[in-house]
């Protein structure tokens, strides 16, 4: 069988390259080892993830809030067995829609290990021992990354659990302890925290949502911290035990060393990160090479050093979104069909999911210090935005940093609700190069949270009205 294009993994960055190279008239085809598309992401990570935040966010909200709206609902009791049914129905629909879009696109579908067996060469082993070789001008690797392991800690996805393992629980733990404060770690530990477990983040750093801006950081770990989350920053997990009945003894002692305390937990989370996931792919035996990361190496056209290979997504460098590696897929596929691809990676939003939620795009202050940039910051706390006012929604705020002398945005860093979706705003106005002045003088609709990015613009000239 004979192809354009072979890609290797239909995560977010594998499934997009794969129907935009269909589109561009090359024949495709990919490799899935799961027997569903979406990879990491449908599966077992964003997708099942936001489903669970949604259904924790709203069981919240009928036990805490519901009331001082003037609905009267009782207790309300969790059914967490009917609340995975609904995780699952979630992600069914999204693998089962890339799936259809796939065979929309006549993109042939291989599944099957993948292994890269030479130049224009991969071999396909299927669960039941089959083999088939596909023959193509080009392959994509786009296998993503699997999690990070902790020196001498065995995840056994029940006592001890990956964000896998977290997603699939089948009772809330009474002690939830969770070793990293990411953006996962804090997604998951939220929660719990929600449906009933009593939460620990442990974290090496002295912050938590590591990379991010600092100012965001720390409001955001007050405002988990007011809502029932416990922190122990600047400090190590040295041991996890797994007891013989259940739960787990967890030692830990400060970074800079010190005295060593051990605390109980009826469940370990462990998310200190991810790595990329190249297993099995044959890269050594055909030469690929790899940073000391083990992310595959790429020029500016995400070729590989081996003619022919190329690689996206979180194989390679770069922040482990699936945004980003969508937009990868896109690039190389046009680049492949003779096309201009362009990944603008200055512009490539973050947001943490947890209520309220956290967004970034672009540089933060920290950054700008660092590299000696003069700047302004615009700042607006929601207590002043009218509709986070009538919604009882006021944690957080919007802040814009723009270039002191062009006013050009250089980041724009959001706590707040909804903020995933208000970073959009700040995300096309920085692919085109917009000025805060510019974001100033844009008409936003009254009252929604959008006017607090426009008044954030507005306080980088010191002229906000409604603070």
């Amino acid at each position: 069988m004979s192809y354009d294009l072979v890609v290797i993994g239909t995560g977010p960055g594998g499934y997009v390259c794969a129907i935009r190279a269909a589109q561009l008239g090359l024949r495709t085809a990919v490799v899935e080892k799961r027997a569903t598309h979406g990879g990491t992401c449908l599966n077992v990570g964003c997708i099942p993830s936001k489903a669970l935040l949604h259904a924790s966010e709203a069981f919240e909200e009928a036990n805490t809030h519901f009331a001082d709206l003037g609905i009267d609902v009782g207790t309300p009791k969790l059914d967490l067995k009917k609340m995975m049914a609904f995780k699952a129905e979630g992600v069914a629909g999204n693998t089962k829609g890339v799936e259809f879009l796939l065979k929309k696109n006549k993109v042939e579908t291989f599944h099957g290990t993948g292994r890269i067996a030479g130049a224009g060469r991969v071999e396909v082993v299927s669960e039941d021992g089959g083999n088939q070789m596909l023959e193509t001008k080009s392959i994509v690797i786009a296998t993503g990354s699997d999690v990070a392991r902790l020196p001498g800690v065995t995840i056994d996805e029940k006592v001890v659990v990956s964000s896998t393992g977290a997603l699939e629980l089948d009772r809330v733990p009474k002690k939830l302890l969770v070793i990293g404060a990411g953006v996962i770690g804090l997604e998951l530990g939220s929660v719990w925290r929600r449906l009933g477990s009593e939460v620990t983040v442990v974290e090496y750093l002295d912050r938590v949502l590591p990379g991010m801006d600092g100012e965001v950081g720390k409001q955001f770990q007050r405002i988990l911290t007011k809502q029932g989350i416990a922190f122990k920053l600047s400090t190590k997990v040295t041991g996890v035990e797994v007891g013989k009945k259940g739960g787990a003894t967890v030692t830990v002692e400060p970074a800079a060393g010190g005295a060593a305390e051990t605390l109980q937990a009826d469940a370990v989370l462990v998310c200190i990160g991810r790595v990329p996931y190249t297993e099995g792919l044959g890269l050594d035996t055909v030469g690929v090479q790899r940073d000391d990361k083990g992310r595959i190496l790429t020029d500016s056209h995400y070729a590989t050093n081996v003619t022919g290979i190329y690689a996206i997504g979180d194989v390679i460098a770069g922040p482990m979104l699936a945004h980003k590696a969508e937009d990868e897929g896109v690039a190389v596929a046009e680049m492949l069909a003779g096309q201009s691809g362009h990944v603008n990676y200055g512009v490539i939003p973050n947001v943490v999911y947890t209520f309220p939620e956290v967004a970034s795009v672009g540089k933060t202050e920290e950054e700008l210090k660092k590299d000696g940039v003069a700047y302004n910051a615009g700042k607006f706390p929601f207590t002043a935005n009218g509709r986070a006012k009538a919604n009882g929604t006021t944690d957080g705020f919007v802040k814009v940093l723009a270039d002191a002398q062009t006013d050009r945005v250089l980041g724009v860093h959001i706590v707040g609700a909804d903020a995933g979706n208000l970073i959009a705003e700040a995300a096309v106005a920085m692919e085109f190069g917009a000025s805060s002045e510019d974001i100033a003088r844009t008409c936003h609709a009254h009252p929604t949270l959008t006017e607090a990015v426009k008044e954030a613009a507005l306080a980088v000239s010191k002229r906000a009205i409604h603070v």
